[in-house]
């Protein structure tokens, strides 16, 4: 069971809460980029861009590699886990929460007993 507190697991749901780094994902999941070229479908600036790619970084999900003056990014999955086994310790619950609306209606209008 993935701990609460843990800064990884905060960092990975921070880094995915935007949907520039969400889209930035995407694109590396297709393979390496430079960060100019990870920028490029976006209307922002480079250093609006490299803050972005720092963010995923700091969350384990980008590994930067300099080669020269060109810098390369590629995705790393692995720090996703943590989240997923969150979301999967807490799917039973959600699922039976999400049930109960169905199960009033059904009864009538009436919470079920022990609701």
């Amino acid at each position: 069971m993935v701990e609460y507190g843990d800064p990884m697991l905060d960092a990975v749901f921070h880094a995915l809460s935007d949907p520039t780094r969400r889209a930035m994902l995407r694109r590396l999941a297709e393979g390496e980029q430079k960060v100019g070229e990870l920028a490029e479908p976006f209307d922002i600036s480079l250093a609006a861009a490299s803050k972005h790619i720092k963010v995923l970084e700091g969350a384990g999900l980008v590994q930067r590699e300099v080669r020269g003056r060109t810098h390369i990014c590629r995705l790393d999955v692995r720090p996703m886990h943590a989240g997923v086994e969150w979301m999967r310790h807490y799917e039973k619950f959600w699922n039976m929460r999400l049930d109960v609306p169905d199960e009033i209606r059904r009864a009538g209008g009436t919470r079920p007993e022990g609701e």
